[in-house]
């Protein structure tokens, strides 16, 4: 299977570059799995398609402030801007790092940029401007594609001050600096445990409102928690599909989630997972538990693409995604190819907003 296949024409001016002020205002596009009909909704119809016993799961993985901006220890700081932290301009002379997962108390995986010269043993320092916090770091392994493993000097406070010197690790193709609303409004109302690089996006969507509504059909909701790291976001390089490995995420399942979804199975109830995250770590857990869901906690570098046998999901909520991506991959493998691109390009004629900041479109 070629990555090719997987390739949809998306107009820049639909790639969302800001949140709609009201999370449950988004569009949402209804595809239906067995038939490939789809219709154009709104989310705040969403809990109208949940019905009593249904289990729906949540992602409550915590955003942090990811991206670091710092230099080569001894050279000398350049003052901070307000332009845009992604340009060529702001980036001469820095170093980007966007820590992706930590492996250890002080060592964290990493993308770094420019990352071409930066080999082991090279120190890195971030700071503001703004703030007294500081970091240093050592890279003691490097990966390809910039990926490298830091080791950080340790402090006590490493998140508290990650969280004065760090930005909102948005995506790329959002073309801005992040703000300070972005630490509220690029995190689930459900975000407890931290750890993402990026937002379990299809979570962005929903308000208190909405899932008390959902309680109110009898609808179990259950959280879990995927770590969102190089595993959800990286590349797709190879051209063939079954030629591509992605990296491994955390993940960990409780007791009590795992023993709802079970007993969903176990009766043929729906469960019903928002994003692709929610997805991934599912279906590892039924392959590692024969079936069942295992809980505790694990690692999953598992590659959903056509083919794949689902043993969990059977209703999916998700975000539009990249083309080429893994993610699209994942949902093609769910709801068929030739439907899902039918139904993305409905969604580019009828100017829906895609990725993070987006849409979404229910599967079910």
């Amino acid at each position: 299977m070629l990555v090719s296949d997987f390739d949809f024409h998306l107009p820049q001016e639909l790639i969302a570059q800001e949140p709609l002020k009201d999370r449950s205002a988004s569009r949402m596009l209804v595809l239906d799995r067995l038939t490939g009909a789809f219709k154009d909704e709104n989310f705040r119809n969403f809990p109208s398609h949940l019905r009593a016993g249904d289990v729906l799961v949540l992602n409550n993985s915590k955003v942090f402030p990811a991206r670091l901006f710092g230099m080569r220890s001894g050279s000398r700081a350049q003052p901070l801007s307000l332009r845009n932290p992604a340009s060529r301009e702001f980036l001469k002379g820095r170093i980007e790092v966007l820590l992706t997962r930590q492996v250890g108390n002080d060592e964290w995986e990493a993308l770094v940029r420019p990352g071409r010269k930066l080999g082991v043993g090279e120190r890195l320092s971030f700071a503001k401007d703004t703030a007294e916090a500081s970091l240093e770091a050592e890279i003691i392994a490097r990966g390809e594609f910039g990926e490298r493993r830091l080791r950080f000097h340790p402090v006590p406070d490493f998140f508290e001050r990650l969280e004065q010197i760090g930005h909102i690790p948005l995506p790329p193709y959002i073309d801005r600096p992040d703000r300070v609303s972005d630490r509220d409004r690029y995190q689930t109302v459900f975000a407890r445990d931290r750890g993402s690089a990026a937002a379990p996006t299809a979570g962005l969507h929903f308000t208190p409102v909405v899932l008390d509504e959902i309680r109110a059909r009898q609808v179990e909701i259950v959280e879990i928690t995927l770590h969102v790291g190089l595993g959800t976001f990286q590349p797709i390089r190879l051209e063939t599909v079954e030629a591509n490995r992605l990296h491994a995420e955390s993940y960990e399942i409780s007791q009590s989630a795992a023993g709802v979804i079970n007993r969903a199975l176990a009766q043929k109830r729906r469960v019903v997972a928002v994003g692709t995250t929610v997805v991934r770590a599912l279906e590892h857990a039924a392959l590692i538990g024969t079936g069942q869901i295992s809980p505790g906690r694990a690692e999953t570098s598992i590659f959903i693409f056509p083919g794949f046998q689902f043993r969990v999901v059977s209703g999916l909520l998700t975000n539009f995604h990249l083309p080429r991506s893994s993610l699209l991959m994942l949902v093609a493998a769910f709801s068929g190819l030739d439907r899902v691109l039918t139904a993305y390009k409905h969604a580019v004629a009828e100017n829906y907003r895609f990725f993070s900041y987006g849409d979404c479109m229910l599967v079910e």
